[in-house]
């Protein structure tokens, strides 16, 4: 039995140096950075490590991921102690100068997308971007075999989770520009929306 509270995701693996990379191009070069459903915490430190001219605020509805999130982040002056923040609910945070949200639109019922939006729609300036990432639907572009699958495993665990339209999810996100789409290794997309 140990005493670490880490926790280990293996995507995070996987994605965070691309992630990372398209990160640097998008995010402004100073201020704070809101991660929506942190998780584990992997990518904020992975990202605050890289990028530490920006202030991370992570944050997560779930205490033993915030626990593993400040484990992850706690030798990285510029990442703050993660949030109780559950993406439907207000948020208890004011500002940002960006928002980011990795994998979590489609393992969350759907108005947690719609409180993400509204959130980020709250905390945003002009111009400030909300960056998701993770694997969507498109109209008139085959869904990948393994999303498929992906979806079928999601919608068994819990009917309100799966794969959500790209269109549902532009859709939804009022005062935001339509999304930059940008394609991602293993049939993900990052979408980035601007405040009006």
């Amino acid at each position: 039995m140990t005493d670490d509270p880490r926790r280990y995701a293996p995507a995070t693996f996987r994605n965070r140096d691309p992630l990372r990379e398209v990160l640097r191009r998008l995010l402004p070069p100073l201020g704070l950075l809101l991660e929506v459903a942190s998780g584990s915490g992997e990518h904020a430190a992975h990202f605050a490590a890289s990028l530490p001219a920006l202030t991370f605020q992570p944050s997560d509805p779930e205490a033993e991921n915030r626990a593993s999130i400040d484990a992850w982040c706690a030798a990285l002056p510029n990442v703050r102690p993660a949030l109780a923040l559950d993406a439907a609910a207000p948020w208890p945070i004011a500002a940002a100068e960006a928002v980011v949200c990795i994998n979590m639109i489609h393992i969350a019922p759907w108005s947690a997308t719609l409180g993400l939006m509204r959130g980020a729609a709250l905390v945003l300036a002009a111009g400030a971007p909300l960056i998701l990432y993770g694997p969507f639907r498109r109209a008139g572009v085959p869904t990948a075999p393994s999303n498929e699958e992906f979806d079928a495993s999601l919608r068994e665990r819990d009917p309100a989770w799966g794969l959500r339209a790209l269109e549902d999810v532009a859709a939804a996100a009022e005062g935001f520009d339509a999304p930059q789409v940008i394609e991602m290794p293993a049939n993900n997309l990052i979408l980035v929306f601007r405040r009006q």
